[in-house]
């Protein structure tokens, strides 16, 4: 995975809007923006900056700073995935899930207004599709969906690729266009633990002959199950699967971080039985 150094970058909302009752479309620009190294993935992601209340920062930001600062005045970070970046325009657009005022980055998004700072860090991203791909396979819940989006942009013509994307109810829904030969299956959650019907809905898939690149990420608990199913059970190479959690029930992201590497080594104690 490439992420680049950490410089805070500044951008200015020049615009948003919901695709979806719970999602918000941020399109960024601002001179900073020009020569941002985003192109090569389709999970490009950037984390977000967000001071704490009261806490004002001297420009330029500096994180390296900022962390010789007491604790209490270090900003906490969110990352979300580029939905996509128009270099000769100079926008950058993010989807922020909102479910009220539950969470940081939500509320946040809900109040901006054109000309507001947002300061983000990165880019990062490990993943675009291969070409060299008999066929692909895209995994996930709302977390994940902006990269999916992406990754369907970026299909070959006529690229067959399995979709499963869960999302709350219909309303949710979004246009993904691409020119691959995508077959998209929306899976609605309404009162299941986020992920249980995407293995089941894997789980059930009768895969297609060939190498499989696959893209599975979204909530920690779904992704794990889904990992060793792929791993372990259809013995799909390291190297043709991009799979993490994003995110896990019950913690904020401070607290997935901190519990991440213990998760990690789970995973990998999993993947021991897995074919070479």
């Amino acid at each position: 995975m490439t992420e680049r150094p950490k410089k805070v970058t500044t951008a200015r909302v020049l615009r948003t809007w919901r695709p979806t009752p719970h999602v918000i479309r941020l399109v960024l620009g601002g001179e900073e923006l020009t020569g941002l190294p985003v192109g090569e993935h389709t999970d490009h992601y950037v984390k977000l900056v967000f001071p704490p209340d009261g806490v004002t920062y001297p420009e330029p930001v500096d994180l390296a700073a900022i962390r010789r600062l007491p604790a209490e005045q270090w900003p906490r970070l969110r990352a979300y995935t580029v939905r996509s970046f128009d270099a000769a325009a100079g926008e950058l657009t993010i989807d922020v899930v909102h479910h009220g005022d539950e969470g940081v980055a939500g509320p946040w998004a809900a109040r901006l207004r054109p000309g507001d700072p947002v300061r983000f860090v990165g880019p990062g991203g490990a993943y675009a599709p291969s070409p060299d791909a008999d066929w692909h396979l895209l995994v996930g819940d709302e977390s994940a969906l902006p990269a999916i989006a992406a990754a369907l942009e970026r299909l070959p013509a006529g690229a067959p690729a399995r979709v499963f994307l869960e999302v709350a109810d219909a309303a949710e829904e979004q246009p993904l266009p691409s020119k691959g030969d995508v077959e998209l299956t929306w899976l609605h959650r309404a009162d299941r633990p986020v992920g249980e019907a995407l293995v089941a809905a894997v789980r059930a898939l009768d895969f297609p002959p060939g190498t499989v690149h696959a893209f599975v990420h979204g909530e920690a608990t779904f992704v794990r199950e889904l990992r060793r199913l792929l791993r372990v059970e259809r013995g799909v190479p390291r190297e043709w699967l991009s799979i993490s959690g994003y995110w896990r029930r019950g913690m904020d992201d401070e607290g997935w971080r901190s519990t991440k590497p213990d998760w990690n080594r789970q995973v990998e104690a999993d993947e021991a039985t897995a074919p070479a």
